[in-house]
């Protein structure tokens, strides 16, 4: 038998875990994490998922489609059926919208977070 593995947590590099935390919280609804600071934040979800944000000096933001400096991570989002309407939030946010689309535009859109990490937003 193999082991079992439960997801706890993801931890995002950036330059400002406060501002990419407010951000992701403003986004998703999360609950701020009681102990984060300048150096590291965090959200909670209701099921323990964490979602972590620590500081890197000299952070360089992905370079997606490219691989100039690698995306390392992409995270995809459930939004319901309103693409549009969850897409139009996001760029409200601070969200980027980039060029290259390799989905099908009904089904599911790549935006960036505003230090430029790829995410995806998806239909239910």
């Amino acid at each position: 038998m193999s082991p079992q593995m439960e997801l706890v947590a993801i931890t995002l590099d950036c330059p400002d875990p406060l501002a990419l935390a407010a951000f992701y919280q403003q986004a998703t609804g999360l609950e701020p994490h009681p102990k984060s600071d300048a150096d590291f934040a965090g959200l909670n979800r209701a099921d323990g998922l964490f979602i972590g944000f620590q500081r890197v000096d000299g952070y360089r933001a992905p370079c997606w489609p490219g691989q100039t400096v690698p995306q390392q991570l992409h995270i995809c989002f459930k939004v319901g059926e309103d693409l549009d309407g969850a897409e139009a939030r996001l760029l409200e946010l601070g969200a980027g919208k980039p060029d290259h689309q390799p989905h099908e535009a009904s089904r599911a859109r790549v935006l960036t977070d505003p230090v430029g990490h790829p995410f995806c937003i998806v239909r239910d």
